[in-house]
C-alpha cells in the first residue's frame, strides 16, 4: 500500500474514533417542570433543562418547533418559561444542548398536562379507606360529564400514574395491599393524555397489620405527601425521530468526511494497481524487444 493511501486510512480511522468518542461524552440532559408537570389552565410553568458546564446553547423541542437559550455564565442549566398554560402548550417536550459543534442526545420525554379543563370528579375506595394488609381494594373515579380517560395518582409517586378507559366512571383495583400502598390519592378525568379535569378531593388509604414490605414506597425526590414532582417521563416510538433530528447538524459532516476518505483511499489503491500493471507490462515489452534484437544479430 502506498504511503499516501496508508496516511488516508489512518486519517479515516482517527476521525471515526474521534467522532465516536466525542458523541459518547455528550450525555442526555435532564428535563423537569416547576412547580409541577400538572399545570392549572392559565397558570405559568417553567421547564428546566440541565446539561453540562461546557454547553453553549440549549434547545427545547415541542411539536415540530423549538426555542433556543444560551446558559448564563457558569450555569449548566436553563429555564424556558411558559407564561400561560393552555391546550396548545400541553404535550410532550424534549431538550438538547450543544457543546462545541456537537449536539447531545435528547432528554427523556416531559409530559406537560393542563388541568381544570373539565368538571371535578369524585373518588372513593371500597370496601373501606382503612384495610388490613393483604386485602384487595378498588378505587372508583366518577365524572358527571362523559369522558374517555381516567387517571389515578398517589401523592409522592406521581411518576407512576394509573389510567383506565371509561365513560363516566373507571375502576382501579389495587392489591393485595401492603403498607407501601398507604397514602393519599386523587383522580382526574380526561379526553386525552394532556388535558385533565380538576383534581378530585383527596382520599386517604390506611393499611394496618404490615410493617415489612415497602417495595412500593415513594421514590420521587419530593416528600411522600407532596404534589411537586421532579419529572414525569414516558417512552414512545417518537424517541428515534427526535434523536435523528438532534444530530442533523453533525451526522452529515461525519458521514461526508468518512465517504470522502473512503473514495480517496479507493482511488489511490486503483491508481497504485494500474501503475504496477503498467510497470509490469512495460518491463515485459522491453524484454521481448531485447530478445528479438538478439535473435536478429548474425
Amino acid at each position: 500500500m502506498p504511503p499516501a493511501a496508508t496516511t488516508l486510512l489512518c486519517l479515516g480511522l482517527c476521525l471515526s474514533q474521534r467522532i465516536s468518542t466525542q458523541k459518547q461524552t455528550l450525555s442526555k440532559p435532564n428535563i423537569w417542570a416547576k412547580p409541577s408537570f400538572m399545570v392549572p389552565d392559565g397558570e405559568p410553568v417553567t421547564i428546566w433543562c440541565e446539561g453540562t458546564h461546557e454547553a453553549v446553547e440549549y434547545q427545547l423541542y415541542f411539536e415540530g418547533s423549538f426555542k433556543r437559550l444560551k446558559p448564563p455564565r457558569g450555569m449548566n442549566k436553563v429555564k424556558f418559561l411558559i407564561p400561560t398554560m393552555t391546550l396548545r402548550t400541553a404535550g410532550q417536550y424534549h431538550c438538547f444542548y450543544q457543546s462545541g459543534e456537537l449536539w447531545s442526545e435528547p432528554s427523556d420525554f416531559l409530559d406537560l398536562v393542563v388541568t381544570g379543563m373539565y368538571d371535578t370528579p369524585t373518588l372513593s375506595v371500597h370496601p373501606a379507606p382503612t384495610v388490613t394488609s393483604g386485602d384487595n381494594v378498588t378505587f372508583y373515579c366518577r365524572l358527571g360529564t362523559a369522558t374517555s380517560l381516567f387517571f389515578l395518582l398517589k401523592e409522592g409517586r406521581v411518576s407512576h400514574i394509573e389510567h383506565r378507559l371509561g365513560n363516566t366512571q373507571a375502576q382501579f383495583p389495587v392489591g393485595p395491599v401492603t403498607r407501601a400502598h398507604q397514602g393519599t390519592y386523587r383522580c382526574f378525568g380526561s379526553y386525552n393524555n394532556y388535558a385533565w379535569s380538576f383534581p378530585s378531593e383527596p382520599v386517604r388509604l390506611l393499611v394496618t397489620g404490615d410493617v415489612g414490605n415497602t417495595t412500593l414506597a415513594p421514590t420521587d425526590p419530593t416528600s411522600s405527601d407532596s404534589w411537586d414532582p421532579y419529572l414525569l417521563t414516558t417512552e414512545t416510538g417518537f424517541r428515534g425521530d427526535v434523536a435523528l433530528w438532534a444530530h442533523t447538524t453533525q451526522n452529515p459532516l461525519a458521514i461526508g468526511l468518512s465517504f470522502l476518505v473512503l473514495v480517496a483511499l479507493v482511488c489511490f489503491l486503483v491508481e497504485d494497481w494500474l501503475s504496477r500493471k503498467r510497470t509490469r507490462e512495460g518491463t515485459t515489452a522491453s524484454r521481448g524487444k531485447c530478445r528479438r534484437r538478439l535473435r536478429a544479430q548474425p
